[in-house]
């Protein structure tokens, strides 16, 4: 971590010159004193003492010691700056979620920079990096792979030894303490298999990211809405799927979903791209949604009106969600004390044309 903290002892130094009011010629910090006062290595200060006096702030004299140069008559005026780290950004709903960020943001005279990881772990380690070595004053950030060991704990851990506000949206990681702004993704699965029930389904399977805790608490929802209509083999019926490869299960892994769909009446999906795949699949394959089998999606995205059968799923509330991310943070920045609250988005169901209402539901087991 030492590569970046060079720039903080830089960011503070300014701020010590101007706060003690220093003036040229006046003397400055030793290096011991800074590595005492930061915890760091000689060669960490040096790096900042270099920085410092290739700005012109101080001058070094062998044998004499480090002396303000320049000086700073004021605080520095901060250049208020956020960075926005998420999975994805080009498609489905993760536009409106950094438009919302941005739209709270500019209100408030903060500029964002924008980092995508597309779900892996070392790019998130590397955009960390750059912001903070960038000197962002708070982080937005979806984890990747946020239900899986995740090998950039002590970069987390270095954000909160250098109070660096920091909100996650959509998930965050099991071990994290940091505030979360999302929507209730096990009351979304089960919205929707409470629905299939409503509607006279009992054999109803499911399609579930394993490697974020956004499937896993899908995969809750859907599971405590078996249970509560005494469905126990529902965990039988359940297809798991890294995300990386949810572009390819319909070709890898074809007659494993094949004999799931055929002993099923109605499938819930993790999300509306799957379901929309999902209905391609059943066309190719001669299956007719939704008098053969009923398909719910979860996120409510712009596939879910558009698709060749508009798809029954909840709104994810992804603008209002990235307003409200935005918002806990600012919050978290101007307070000192208050540790700020989850923000948890119930979501409300949208019923279209993919599910068939039936007393009994229909199977296509042959």
């Amino acid at each position: 971590m030492e590569d970046y903290k060079y720039l903080a002892i830089v960011k503070w130094a300014k701020e010590y010159i101007a706060t003690e009011h220093l003036q040229p010629n006046d003397r400055f910090l030793s290096e011991k004193e800074l590595c005492e006062i930061h915890g760091v290595s000689r060669q960490t200060v040096r790096q900042a003492l270099n920085c410092l006096e290739s700005e012109n702030i101080i001058c070094r004299l062998r044998g004499s010691g480090t002396f303000v140069k320049g000086g700073i008559t004021k605080a520095p005026v901060r250049d208020m700056r956020i960075g926005v780290i998420s999975t994805y950004f080009s498609d489905y709903i993760f536009p409106h979620i950094v438009t919302g960020i941005e739209s709270v943001l500019n209100e408030a005279g903060i500029a964002m920079q924008l980092s995508i990881t597309h779900n892996l772990v070392s790019e998130e380690a590397q955009a960390l990096k750059t912001m903070i070595a960038n000197g962002v004053q708070g982080l937005i950030v979806e984890p990747s792979k946020s239900a899986l060991p995740n090998p950039n704990t002590a970069l987390y851990q270095e954000i909160r030894n250098h109070r660096i506000p920091l909100v996650f949206f959509n998930a965050k990681y099991p071990w994290a303490d940091f505030p979360l702004v999302a929507m209730d993704d096990e009351a979304a699965g089960k919205i929707v298999t409470d629905y299939l029930f409503q509607c006279g389904h009992s054999k109803i399977a499911g399609f579930f990211a394993l490697d974020d805790i956004q499937g896993h608490k899908r995969y809750a929802g859907y599971m405590k809405s078996c249970l509560e209509h005494d469905i126990r083999t529902a965990e039988k019926d359940v297809f798991w799927f890294a995300t990386s490869e949810r572009n390819h299960i319909f070709n890898y892994a074809e007659s494993r979903i094949l004999s799931i769909l055929y002993q099923s009446t109605a499938v819930v999906c993790y999300n509306d791209k799957l379901a929309v795949n999902l209905l391609r699949f059943c066309r190719e394959h001669g299956i007719n949604v939704p008098d053969d089998l009923s398909v719910v999606g979860i996120d409510d995205s712009k596939y879910a009106s558009i698709c060749d059968v508009p798809l029954t799923t909840v709104r994810h509330p992804h603008q209002v969600l990235g307003e409200a991310a935005a918002r806990v943070l600012i919050d978290q920045m101007n307070s000192t004390h208050d540790k700020p609250e989850d923000k948890i988005f119930v979501p409300e169901l949208v019923v279209r044309d993919s599910v068939r209402t039936t007393p009994e539901g229909r199977s296509l087991e042959k």
